[in-house]
Formats: structure tokens, C-alpha cells, sequence
């Protein structure tokens, strides 16, 4: 494992089995989580996602990081409670990430959707590039959350049923690089061309460097972005994001 790719995925899934398209029962969320934390690929875990009616359900363990979906302030919490996220435009208590618009944020952090079920539900790269350019910009740290189950953008089906619909899916080695590149005083134009990418063969994690199409970041240059800009992304799934990274010979 290189340095440039270890920096890249650094706590980078927050693990939403509860959420589409897995839409897993609580208990077996809770079994996979602690099986996650257990493995070889903990490092790649961030947090739990929970939503706030289902906290009284389940009995953090010692270890656990939690990230609570919530609309309002929620009051005394568990210490494993790390961050909240909402639809509204302001923190509440903990670090908050606000599903809103850039511009409507009255304080906290940002929270972009990158998917969805349905081909309309996932942001064209322009958008995504206007949202990356624009977050750097103001220096807003943000996560992102559904449609990035696989590393490079490519056309997949959006859920696991037999008849799913296909669509191009955002990936998040383009993001998170994208983002990280951004943060680094990258242009929009340079993001979106990222964000469009589908060749693997073009992201260069060999070295001291990550190199792309002749542009570079060291890892100290990644960890930074990823600590104080990109910090995370929602998924339904941990395994599936692994696996893609294991076929693509990144990750052991």
C-alpha cells in the first residue's frame, strides 16, 4: 500500500447499510459494522450511520463512531456520537453537516448527494464540479453521500435487483482526488475533467506521488485535503467499494 493511496482512503466510508439500495435490517447493520471494524480494512472505515429514531435501539460499544441523521437538535448523547447530519442549513451541537445548498449553509459543513436509485437522481459532473470548486473556495469541508460504490466513474446498475436501471455513476477515486486536487488550488475546469474520467490506467498511485494526466499530489498534500476538506462518503455498502479496489489491484 503506497502512501498517496493510504492518504486517499483514510477512514473514507461511512458504512449506511440501513439506506438504499441495501436497505439492511438494524441487526444485521450492527453485525456487519463490528465485523468491519474487526477486519484487515478498518482503516478504511469511518463511521456508523444511524438515524436518530433508531439510536434508543442499539447499544454503542466501546470503539463505535457514529454519525446521526437528525432535524433537529437532539439533545444528551451517547460519546460515540461524533457528528450530526440534517436537511437543515445550520450546526447544532456537534460538527454538522448541512444537506443544503452551499450558499443556504449558516453554519456548519456541506453534504453533496452523488446518487441515487434512478439515472436522474445522480448530478451531472458540471454540478459536481461547481459544488467541489465552490466548497474549496470557501474552504467549507464537506462528505458526500449515495452513488459512489465503486472507484472510478463508469456505467453501472444502481441497485441490486435483476431488472435495476443503469446509469453513469460517479466514482469516488474521482471525487476524493478531484477534491483533494481542488483543495490545492485546482480549477473547476481541471475537477470536472477528473470528475469525467473512466480510465483507472490514469490515476498513478505507485509512487511517492499520486499522478494524474501529469498533474500530482504528494500524500502529506492528500492527507491534508481529506482531514480538512473531503472528509467522507455514505454507502449502503463497504464491501462492494473494497472489492472494486481489490480487482483494480490497489488494495490487497
Amino acid at each position: 500500500m503506497t502512501a498517496p493511496l493510504r492518504a486517499l482512503l483514510h477512514q473514507l466510508i461511512d458504512y449506511a447499510g440501513l439506506y438504499p439500495p441495501a436497505g439492511l435490517p438494524l441487526a444485521s447493520v450492527i453485525e456487519n459494522y463490528e465485523r468491519y471494524r474487526r477486519s484487515a480494512d478498518a482503516w478504511i472505515l469511518n463511521r456508523l450511520v444511524l438515524p436518530a429514531a433508531k439510536l434508543g435501539e442499539v447499544q454503542p460499544g466501546e470503539g463505535w463512531r457514529i454519525t446521526l441523521l437528525a432535524d433537529q437538535e437532539p439533545g444528551p448523547l451517547p460519546p460515540q456520537v461524533e457528528t450530526i447530519e440534517t436537511k437543515g442549513s445550520h450546526a447544532f451541537s456537534l460538527p454538522t453537516y448541512c444537506e443544503v445548498p452551499l450558499d443556504k449553509i449558516e453554519s456548519g459543513y456541506a453534504k453533496v448527494r452523488t446518487g441515487g436509485l434512478t439515472p436522474d437522481a445522480i448530478p451531472p459532473a458540471s454540478g459536481l464540479a461547481d459544488f467541489i470548486a465552490r466548497a474549496a473556495m470557501l474552504r467549507r469541508p464537506f462528505k458526500a453521500t449515495a452513488g459512489l460504490h465503486h472507484p472510478i466513474r463508469s456505467d453501472r446498475a444502481l441497485t441490486y435487483a435483476a431488472d435495476s436501471p443503469r446509469g453513469v455513476m460517479h466514482g469516488f477515486v474521482n471525487v476524493f482526488t478531484a477534491a483533494a486536487f481542488a483543495w490545492h488550488g485546482e480549477n473547476r475546469d481541471f475537477i470536472l475533467d477528473l470528475l469525467n474520467e473512466t480510465n483507472p490506467a490514469t490515476f498513478d498511485f505507485s509512487g511517492e506521488e499520486l499522478r494524474w494526466r501529469g498533474a500530482s499530489l504528494t500524500a502529506e498534500q492528500i492527507a491534508e485535503a481529506r482531514c480538512d476538506f473531503a472528509h467522507s462518503f455514505g454507502s449502503c455498502s463497504f464491501e462492494e467499494p473494497l472489492d472494486d479496489l481489490r480487482e483494480l489491484g490497489w488494495l490487497e
